[in-house]
């Protein structure tokens, strides 16, 4: 159970690693912090630039720890909140299968960590070095519970805030307009 755990841990942590990378910077075909900013504009994250800056580090530094087997249970939670964000506002209008763009991938990933969390990252981990090899099934029900909470809370916010920000926008529009209607009367009536 331990190699299989542990190839788990590589392959799956490794493949995050590579996402956030590609989220905070051009390496690795990435559209970097600026181009993850801008898709965050487009699905209501806001502040975008924060929350790509979060989802780059949450998948770059949870796929880390994942795949050394560090504070699991935590690296889990990280990794699922990204996941059920992604398919909340990228996959879940598309279905499950991968080849049309759903959430299939998403889901396999979730299901991965959480086996990860529940199981325990096993003897060839960090935190089998500290004496939890093993966290049980209630770690895998926190790393879901906590990620999908956490996820809820990053798309409200983030909806709040761009809201907000198309309201104050507007608000800054129409002042803009007053004042330029305001402006041209003053103009005519000096003339």
């Amino acid at each position: 159970m331990d190699f299989g755990i542990l190839v788990l841990r590589l392959v799956v942590g490794g493949a995050f690693v590579g996402h956030g990378v590609q989220k905070l910077s051009t390496a690795l075909g990435g559209h970097g912090l600026d181009g993850t900013a801008q898709m965050m504009q487009k699905l209501e994250m806001q502040p975008a630039k924060p929350n790509a800056l979060a989802a780059g580090l949450a998948e770059a530094g949870g796929g880390a720890a994942l795949a050394l087997g560090l504070a699991t249970p935590m690296a889990a939670t990280g990794l699922v909140a990204t996941m059920v964000t992604a398919i909340s506002k990228v996959h879940a209008k598309n279905g499950p299968w991968n080849s049309g763009g759903g959430y299939e991938y998403n889901a396999v990933l979730i299901a991965a960590v959480t086996a990860i969390a529940s199981a325990g990252p096993g003897r060839a981990s960090v935190d089998a070095a500290f004496g939890k090899a093993s966290w049980g099934a209630k770690a895998g029900v926190f790393a879901l519970a906590a990620g999908a909470a956490g996820a809820a809370g990053a798309i409200i916010l983030g909806k709040r805030m761009a809201r907000a920000q198309a309201a104050a926008g507007a608000g800054a529009a129409s002042t803009s307009d007053t004042d330029a209607a305001s402006a041209t009367t003053s103009d005519a009536d000096e003339a």
